[in-house]
This record gives structure tokens, sequence and C-alpha cells, in this order.
């Protein structure tokens, strides 16, 4: 089967799928309808934002649907007409089997992770909180569980110590989208075996659940390269975060942290306990040592490197951290 006819429907909304669809439209397969989230309310104007996926799909003269139910009969019928032979799922909705079965050579989808482990939706922060040395991204067909399909193909990349989300989300999104072509072509050829992803003891997999605020903020008790880890796992975006409480104040302030050192010490100080030289330097005391803080945004405020921070907060040593 030649790989180029092969009638593609892609369903996918963030950045994360963008190269994945244009590598494909690129090499020339079949691309014959793009589905996608509709259109949101954003910015003081509340006015309409497309999708990263809608956005590149009308860049490259693709149809796209934006179904509001993917359960709606309308949708059903229109993706029926179609008669998609592939599907493929990159950072979308979870879809009703109606929908992932309806493709006569199945749905395959993209995840960000070297399944099983990391299953769930922030896998690209969770396996960097967890200090993981290697990750990688995986291409499995759809069913019934959440990212429990039999797994297509895989691809490694090792975990740099500098890497933060940012860096290995852009990695894995390069490598995932040459991943995804090499899926299509091996499932045009026959010659991929999908391999049931194995019934491993729950307690030896590490999840990968959605991130709230509630769970990015440091604990000042922690070790140090736990919470070095943690930061970079949340960098730049969700961005882990702190209480900072002022001398005498009744309520506390918040700050972000997007880049820190350890620096192993013992020390007689508070977790939390805040020191700085007023010029070039901030740390806080964590259970065994000290965490160097580069980068900080107090809130209302923007992103700066500690240097040009200080140069306008001359009250630090007036605060702790918790």
């Amino acid at each position: 089967m030649n790989p180029k006819e092969i009638r593609i429907v892609f369903m996918g909304t963030p950045e994360f799928a963008v190269p994945s669809l244009r590598a494909l439209v690129g090499a020339g397969y079949n691309v014959i309808a793009v589905v996608t989230a509709p259109d949101k309310p954003a910015g003081r104007g509340q006015r309409l934002h497309k999708s990263d996926v809608k956005v590149a799909a009308e860049e490259l003269g693709l149809p796209v649907l934006q179904p509001v139910k993917l359960r709606n009969p309308a949708f059903i019928e229109t993706l029926q007409a179609l008669k998609p032979d592939l599907g493929i799922v990159i950072a979308f909705r979870m879809l009703p089997e109606i929908v992932w079965a309806m493709p006569r050579l199945g749905t395959f989808n993209l995840h960000a992770s070297l399944l099983p482990q990391y299953r769930g939706a922030a896998p690209i922060n969770w396996a960097l909180i967890n200090g993981e040395r290697r990750t990688g991204v995986t291409t499995f067909l759809l069913n019934h569980e959440i990212d429990q399909g039999a797994i297509l193909e895989q691809a490694e990349t090792p975990i740099d110590p500098a890497d933060n989300a940012g860096t290995l989300y852009e990695r894995l999104m390069r490598i995932g989208a040459e991943l995804v072509t090499q899926t299509v072509d091996r499932i045009a050829a026959g010659d991929i075996r999908p391999v049931e992803q194995p019934q491993t003891d729950e307690a030896t997999l590490k999840p990968a659940p959605k991130l709230f605020k509630e769970n990015c903020r440091i604990d000042w008790a922690w070790e140090g390269e736990r919470i070095v880890n943690f930061v970079r796992g949340l960098a730049p975006y969700p961005a882990a975060w702190t209480e900072l409480w002022r001398e005498g104040a009744q309520t506390p302030e918040t700050a972000k942290l997007f880049a820190v050192r350890f620096e192993a010490a013992a020390h007689g100080e508070a977790c939390g306990t805040l020191q700085s030289d007023g010029r070039t330097m901030i740390r806080i005391a964590c259970a065994d040592g000290w965490i160097g803080v580069d980068e900080l945004q107090l809130a209302g405020k923007k992103r700066l490197p500690v240097r040009e921070l200080l140069l306008g907060w001359r009250d630090v040593l007036q605060y702790r951290f918790s």
C-alpha cells in the first residue's frame, strides 16, 4: 500500500501537534481533514481564538472540523462521508469508540512518554519532576482505556540536566513528528506489529496527572535535588510557585521560580529562610542545603534574573519563603 494514498484524519489542538501535521502534509501524505477544538474567547476583549492546529491547517489549506461534542450525529456523518483509512490523534480530547474505530486501519495517538510509564495529561512535566534521565515518545492504537492501547513505535531521548519542560517539549515535539510519519509508513507497509502494553503492577507505574496550582507549590522542607527537579519540570509553564511572607505582614505574597541551583550544606536555618547580599544572590534554605535562585517572578511583576530583580527589591531581607 502506498502510504501517500492513505486517507488520514488528523485530530489535535495545541502547538505540540503542529509539527506532526506539517510533517505529514509537507511529505505529501493525504490528510483529508483536521479535527480540532472550537474557537474560544480569550484576552481582555474576549475575541475568538483559534487553536494552534487550526491556524496551521488553514495555512496548509486543509478542511477543518470543530465539533463541540464528538458524538454529535452531524459530525459523525461528516466523518463517515470522508471515508478515512487512518486516524491520528495528538493532544486532543478523549475520543468515543464510534470515532476511533471508524478508520479501517484504526486510530493511533502520539504520547510524550515511553509508555506504559507516565500515562496522563502532563508526561513531560512529571518525567522531569521525578528526575528521569531518559524519556521519549510513543505511538499507540486507541482503545477504551486512556493511554493503554497497543504500542506501535517508540523513540527515546536522554534528558539533559539543563533541560526544563520547555526545552524537552520542543525536542519531543520534533521527535514525535518524525515518529508519526514513520508509523504511517510502517502501517502502510504492513510490517508493524502492535505490542500490547504489559499488565504491570500499578504500583510500579509513574502517573502524569494534570497540573493544577495546588500541585505546583514548592515545599521548602524537601531535599534540594527534589526542589531543583520540581522547578525545571514546571518551567516555563505553569511554573513552580511559593508564598513569601514579609516581616510584619498579615497576608503572604507569591512568586514563581523558573531557574534554581542546589548547594548541599549543613545549616541550622529554618526551611524557607532567605539569604541575600542585596546585589547578586538570593538563596533559600531547604532540608539539606540551599537553593540558589537564578530567575524569579514576583506577583504582578516581570520575570527577571535575580541580579536585575534585586536592583529594585531593596527590602528582600525582610522576607521568608513558605
